[in-house]
């Protein structure tokens, strides 16, 4: 079973998807879009870049736990992971995005 990505439509009627494993955990969220396009054109993005190890930003959050944004070719931010117990759990968390992005199929729960 490939990845998903879900692409929702927020209660302030912007747009947003997730990235999920064959598993059904999400591995990456997007920013908020103001329109449909916008999004798929991040979806696509992240198609692109996912599989390219240089677009991770690896970082630590406040309570010093790491996550990683997937960033664009113009270093903008088109994904953001969950946080992580450990930098070994971290890379897995790349791991499953680069193998689940470039075919994953696309759920439009917009409609």
């Amino acid at each position: 079973m490939s990845g998903k990505f879900e692409l929702k439509k927020t209660d302030s009627g912007k747009y947003r998807f997730n990235l999920k494993a064959s598993n059904g955990q999400v591995i990456l969220t997007s920013q908020n879009y103001e329109g449909k396009a916008g999004a798929l054109n991040g979806i696509e993005s992240v198609r692109t870049n996912a599989p390219l190890d240089a677009r991770y930003d690896r970082k630590t959050n406040v309570k010093d736990e790491p996550y990683f944004n997937l960033l664009a070719g113009n270093s903008q931010v088109i994904g953001t992971s969950e946080s992580y117990s450990s930098k070994a759990a971290l890379e897995n968390g790349i791991e499953s995005v680069k193998k689940h992005a470039p075919d994953a199929t696309l759920a439009d729960l917009t409609t």
